[in-house]
């Protein structure tokens, strides 16, 4: 409801344009509704006009310039001569995306002949196709550019001209190639230019400005996003969890197996080549995973994508060459190695999950010195990341028991099922069997505040606020001990200040419970998740990490070979 989507047969009825072709396609890809983007700018198109669109990722800006144009050319009179020129040329930066577009303009139609042009494939198999002749043509800014060139592609022709994620391609160098393209599509001095379309996500005031010198004076401007300050989709939840770089391999398996389970597909994005094979190839991930990077043969990146599609694997670590355009539309969840220095990248890359109205979810990991990194992206897309913990020992246990029992496969083992339970009686039998399935051999608790393995969380509730910490070391240090300095790091306030959570080592655990007796003043807990805190002063955020992390003594000094010390000294 949220989206006011439209009935297809209901804009069809209403339009009197689509046609049957496209209205069972649609139907049998699911499509019962069209989004806003979609039914806002289809008129325009279909007239002819041309058009600025901004909407969302995941909210179907393909299909918005797709079925119109597939509509249009179908309902004149077809030329269907060898060696024709394209009608339509459409303009995406990235390989993969070009491939999708073309997929939904072939599916769209069978009358028109739709080809996909991009580098790294042969050169013949595209010469063959401009003979017999191209009626749709999408493509990458550098292949086309050879093409014309060499003198194989001819633009005069072309009366629809399409820029996807025109952001992207106008910015980082693209500019150049995709300037010197339209020049030949466009003549100068002509009133008969090609009818020209621009579509993203993220459509900064520069790009008006740039695209204006290719449209005509007036032009239909679709703004979905307009002043709203969030610019991610909607249906997306922002998670972020506290993570050093030397714990994510570790980590990552835990948070796949707990938000997205052993079923749903997940994509996870690194900042560098390297970073996606190690991850990959982890022995802590527990889910089978491939890479995909610029580095990676363009044959070899074709068959990933589709093995990932059709769940051959469930997660995929990727640079950020995959974040833009990838059409995949059941990933339930997002993980971001690190917060991107570029918004931007952030929107586009939590865009790949919850799309076409979908719910999913993006975890951000960020290291104690990224904090403001993250607040920029908190601020300039307009959204609120609610920071957690790391899944607990009982939340992975809970999530492998779901997934161990797969119900086509139980009538199989019945008989061992029984044989298992006299040998080992049935709590027994049945946690072996759960272990085995989920690949749960071993399960390390992890501090809630940094993700560090080895370490629990404890939270302290103070019945007053406190002014300092040192209040809570008083009160810490009255039950437990002077020695209890050495065995509590990572100190935070709780919002409000009515308490504070640390770490401890897991081996101290019972001993501290032991001697721990609540007061009306003091209750100490084990913390089951990662509890709301006070945020860090300015300032503090920016100091060295054995002061800004909240490991701070009470003297302000570390004792040496403590474990403050030395899980202080790697925080950073």
């Amino acid at each position: 409801p949220s989206y006011n989507k439209i009935l297809v047969f209901q804009f069809a009825a209403d339009s009197a344009v689509l046609n049957k072709i496209s209205l069972d396609y649609l139907a049998a890809r699911g499509v019962t509704y069209l989004f806003p983007v979609q039914a806002k700018t289809f008129q325009p198109i279909y007239d002819g006009k041309d058009l600025i669109a901004q909407a969302r990722t995941g909210t179907g800006k393909t299909f918005s310039f797709a079925i119109p144009l597939t509509e249009k050319l179908q309902s004149v009179t077809q030329d269907e001569r060898r060696g024709r020129s394209p009608k339509v040329l459409v303009l995406v930066p990235t390989r993969e995306l070009a491939i999708q577009v073309a997929r939904d303009f072939k599916n769209l139609t069978k009358k028109l002949s739709v080809a996909c042009f991009y580098g790294g494939t042969p050169y013949k198999a595209q010469f063959d196709l401009l003979k017999i002749g191209i009626d749709i043509l999408v493509g990458t800014p550098g292949r086309i550019k050879d093409h014309i060139e060499n003198s194989k592609l001819d633009l005069s022709n072309v009366k629809h001209v399409v820029l996807d994620e025109v952001d992207h391609m106008l910015d980082m160098g693209f500019a150049e190639q995709v300037e010197e393209i339209l020049g030949f599509a466009y003549k100068k001095g002509s009133e008969n230019k090609p009818q020209t379309l621009l579509f993203s996500a993220t459509c900064p005031r520069w790009v008006y400005d740039v695209a204006k010198k290719y449209m005509k004076d007036e032009y239909e401007q679709v703004d979905l996003i307009g002043k709203k300050t969030q610019r991610t989709a909607t249906t997306v939840e922002h998670l972020a969890i506290q993570c050093r770089s030397s714990q994510r391999a570790e980590v990552l398996g835990d948070i796949i197996q707990v938000y997205s389970g052993s079923r749903g597909r997940t994509i996870v994005f690194c900042e560098t080549k390297k970073e996606a094979n190690e991850l990959a190839l982890n022995s802590s991930l527990k889910q089978d995973a491939q890479s995909l990077h610029g580095d990676i043969p363009q044959k070899q990146r074709e068959i990933t994508l589709k093995g990932f599609r059709n769940g051959v694997f469930e997660v995929l670590i990727a640079t950020n060459v995959a974040a833009r355009g990838l059409d995949i539309p059941e990933v339930d969840l997002v993980i971001q190695c690190s917060p991107p220095k570029d918004v931007d990248s952030y929107i586009h890359r939590s865009g790949r999950t919850g799309r076409a109205g979908r719910t999913g979810i993006c975890i951000c990991f960020y290291q104690r010195r990224e904090e403001d990194l993250l607040k920029q992206v908190e601020q300039k897309a307009g959204i609120t990341f609610k920071r957690i913990g790391v899944p607990s020992a009982t939340d992975i246990i809970k999530a492998s028991s779901n997934d161990a029992i797969p119900p086509f496969a139980i009538d199989y083992f019945r008989q061992s099922a029984r044989e298992l339970i006299a040998e080992k009686g049935a709590v027994d039998a049945l946690a072996a069997a759960l272990a085995h399935i989920s690949g749960a051999s071993s399960i390390q608790q992890r501090s809630f505040l940094n993700s560090t393995a080895g370490f629990v969380t404890m939270v302290l509730k103070c019945s007053i606020e406190m002014r300092t910490m040192s209040y809570a070391w008083r009160g810490l240090k009255e039950q437990l001990g002077e020695e209890v300095d050495d065995k509590i790091s990572a100190m935070r306030f709780l919002k409000g200040k009515m308490g504070v959570c640390f770490d401890i080592p897991v081996n101290e655990l019972n001993h501290i419970q032991e001697r721990w007796q609540d007061t009306r003043r003091w209750q100490l807990t084990v913390a089951k998740e990662l509890p709301e805190l006070e945020e860090l002063p300015q300032e503090a955020s920016r100091a060295p990490a054995r002061f800004g992390d909240g490991g701070f003594k009470r003297n302000g000094k570390f004792n040496s070979g403590s474990w403050g010390q030395r899980f202080n000294k790697s925080s950073s």
